[in-house]
């Protein structure tokens, strides 16, 4: 039984700026791998295949069915966590999700409301953090946060979880992070500390992007990236390369689409029919949101190095399908804005 409604509101420009962003991930990896033999390109070309059909194939399976499983799903993602980190974020939201679809009407919360939000979020983080994993450990933390912030939290209990953090500050630099992650802090603070060491990665990104100008060098033309001077240039530099090669142009173009993206997702929250619905799309736009701010603020030096990658353009399986399974449930909510009823047409 199938809906025809369905293909009729499939959002298929929102779907062509999301295969917009691949493709030029996928013509920017082509260039970086250019000098070694392209494997990673053609990897990344099976990812995106397999993306596009994960994404479409999720947009028409009923997202409100993981309401149901939510919990299930939680579980099992931190069963992967113990072996290895593979998709963390997504569970999360579900489960975040789901306590505000039944657990209360309304805000504002209050901590003792919290209390089940911050288990869910606890128990991903602290084994994220036995990795170690800073980058991820901070996602969690900006995407689950936001959408607790944005759902309404209490004066009172927003000022006392800002004193709890920044309480835990000075243990956690002291005892919790490695030298390696407190270096990357330093040479945030100041990137010539250490030009050869640990300020290598953020000064040749910055010097890469800078080199591109206004308008780039030209495809296969970036020197930096040609003679492999920016590390990971395939993954959490990405965005180096094609900056030094497409220049300001081609780098705030491409900033436009995810920008453009992040804000179809939040229009999606505001068509939602359910509160499950909605915070779900609130977490996925956070995921792009803040992994796109990170990864651009980490490659122009406004951040530290932290190894978050940039959604649909770095290269990597586990995080383009991430990517594509959140465009897919974003697909489905879209496609299901309008009031359903018992009358299916089989096709």
């Amino acid at each position: 039984m199938f809906d025809r409604r369905l293909l009729k509101n499939f959002d298929w420009l929102f779907f062509s700026i999301v295969i917009l962003i691949c493709i030029i991930g996928l013509v920017n990896l082509f260039s970086a791998s250019y000098q070694t033999g392209l494997s990673v390109f053609k990897k990344q070309l099976v990812w995106f295949t397999l993306g596009v059909v994960v994404a479409a194939c999720i947009s028409f399976f009923d997202h409100r069915s993981l309401e149901r499983y939510s919990h299930h799903i939680y579980v099992f993602s931190l069963l992967l966590l113990i072996a290895a980190l593979i998709f963390a974020k997504i569970p999360l939201i579900l489960a975040i999700a789901k306590f505000y679809q039944n657990d209360f009407e309304s805000g504002p919360y209050g901590i003792r409301d919290l209390i089940k939000p911050i288990f869910f979020i606890s128990l991903p983080l602290a084994l994220v953090l036995l990795q170690p994993d800073v980058g991820t450990t901070l996602m969690i933390l900006l995407i689950s946060g936001s959408l607790i912030i944005f759902m309404g939290v209490r004066f009172k209990s927003l000022a006392l979880l800002l004193i709890l953090i920044i309480g835990l500050s000075y243990p956690t630099w002291h005892y919790l992070l490695k030298g390696y992650q407190k270096e990357r802090i330093e040479t945030f603070l100041d990137s010539s500390r250490d030009p050869l060491g640990s300020g290598y990665n953020a000064l040749q990104s910055q010097i890469a992007a800078g080199s591109g100008k206004f308008f780039g060098k030209g495809f296969k033309q970036g020197s930096q990236a040609q003679l492999r001077f920016i590390p990971e240039q395939q993954t959490d530099f990405i965005f180096s390369v094609l900056a030094e090669e497409w220049g300001f142009i081609g780098g705030f173009f491409t900033l436009l689409l995810y920008f453009i993206v992040i804000l179809w997702i939040l229009d999606t929250a505001s068509l939602a029919k359910d509160r499950f619905s909605m915070v779900l799309s609130l977490g996925i736009a956070s995921i792009f949101f803040w992994h796109t701010l990170i990864n651009a603020g980490m490659v122009t030096g406004l951040m530290p190095v932290m190894g978050v990658p940039l959604p649909l353009l770095s290269y990597g399986g586990s995080s383009l399908i991430t990517a594509m399974l959140g465009v897919g449930i974003v697909l489905g909510i879209r496609m299901r804005k309008f009031p359903l009823t018992k009358e299916d047409i089989a096709l």
